[in-house]
């Protein structure tokens, strides 16, 4: 079986400044440098058939480049607890769009269509069962904001979780002018 998901990695600049955030929120698992990426489609845990059709399905997405920036953070929670710490990217309607296109990919590959509403961010921290309290971190870092950069392609990863946690590995890399390198899986 294969944990995948569909993902923009931002350029070192700007994972350098989200990893500069690291710090100061009591029970945080900060995110390293390998794990900080634009989530554009969860897929979960797949056979190497379904993996392979949807790999070749996303080959055929065609897109413009488009600029994205990092602003402001947030957090969600689970049942009133706080688990996740994020940075928002915007504007969202271009990668809105291309969330939808992927979806589509994913649901032609037979994979259920995806059900929550897409709000594109990049995962800083997550907490425990017991949560965490953020409101100073969100209040010191609500004005965040960093230099545009292009996104003109996206990547399939497979996730493989271990003992310090999960690594994320490309499997195969997309353009937006259509096409990929083949898919390692």
């Amino acid at each position: 079986m294969h944990r995948l998901f569909v993902a923009i990695r931002p350029p070192a600049a700007i994972r350098s400044l989200l990893l500069s955030l690291s710090g100061g929120v009591e029970g945080a698992r900060w995110q390293d440098d390998t794990q900080l990426h634009l989530t554009l489609r969860f897929i979960g845990e797949v056979d190497r058939h379904r993996a392979n059709d949807t790999a070749d399905l996303l080959a055929g997405i065609r897109f413009a480049p488009f600029d994205v920036r990092i602003e402001g953070v947030g957090s969600f929670d689970r049942k009133g607890v706080v688990d996740t710490l994020w940075a928002g990217v915007q504007p969202r309607d271009p990668l809105a769009q291309l969330h939808r296109k992927i979806d589509r990919a994913c649901v032609r590959a037979g994979l259920a269509p995806e059900g929550r509403a897409y709000l594109p961010h990049v995962t800083l921290a997550r907490f425990g069962r017991s949560g965490g309290l953020v409101d100073g971190f969100l209040a010191v870092h609500a004005g965040l904001s960093s230099p545009a950069f292009r996104v003109d392609g996206f990547s399939l990863f497979e996730s493989r979780i271990g003992h310090d946690g999960a690594r994320y590995e490309a499997v195969a890399d997309y353009s937006g002018e259509g096409g990929s390198a083949a898919p390692a899986l």
